[in-house]
């Protein structure tokens, strides 16, 4: 087992996966923390909390992506809560390009919000792009609906990206390629 991988190889899969459970527990975490930072950004208008909840986004995601999701900080916290239920394997290729989306999220509202501190006309993209960042954290933990995977299917289909060696697995097989 490597350390520098994005997903495992297991016994009866011939691609790498990740615990679905891990990654809905992680996206739940960084929901509940992105929420916390848009209610303090834009309901009290105290937008100094913004660039560090995103910069913890982006260090989350440069860890998972770099070196392996499973040493990223929101899915070692999401482990403690999942430690004890079955793990339910996943197609890793497919939520590393929605890792990589959410790196390009984070790290645009990020800079976004650090430009926000003294100038107020960021304030609308900032806090249009944190609602999405909310909308698909939600969705991911509430539903189990991996928006990033959705699309990197979509741009397979469409042969924007070639098609992969590694069989994308999603939540009951709901992102098959044909």
């Amino acid at each position: 087992m490597s350390i520098f991988s994005f997903g495992e190889y297991i016994e009866g899969r011939p691609y790498k996966v990740l615990d679905e459970r891990k990654m809905r527990a992680s996206a739940g975490i960084m929901f509940l923390t992105g929420l916390i930072a848009t209610i303090n950004g834009f309901v009290l208008s105290r937008y100094a909390i913004i660039p560090w909840i995103m910069g913890g986004f982006v260090f989350s995601f440069l860890v998972g992506l770099l070196i392996n999701p499973k040493f990223s900080p929101p899915v070692i916290i999401a482990s403690l809560f999942v430690w004890k239920q079955s793990k339910l394997p996943i197609g890793a290729v497919q939520k590393k390009f929605a890792w990589s989306l959410g790196l390009i999220l984070s790290s645009t509202i990020l800079v976004l919000s650090i430009f926000l501190q003294k100038d107020p006309t960021y304030f609308e993209p900032t806090c249009m792009l944190c609602m999405i960042c909310l909308l698909l954290l939600y969705l991911e933990t509430a539903f189990g609906i991996c928006v990033g995977c959705k699309l990197y299917q979509g741009a397979i289909a469409i042969k924007l990206l070639p098609k992969p060696k590694e069989k994308p697995n999603c939540m009951g097989d709901s992102c098959a390629v044909n």
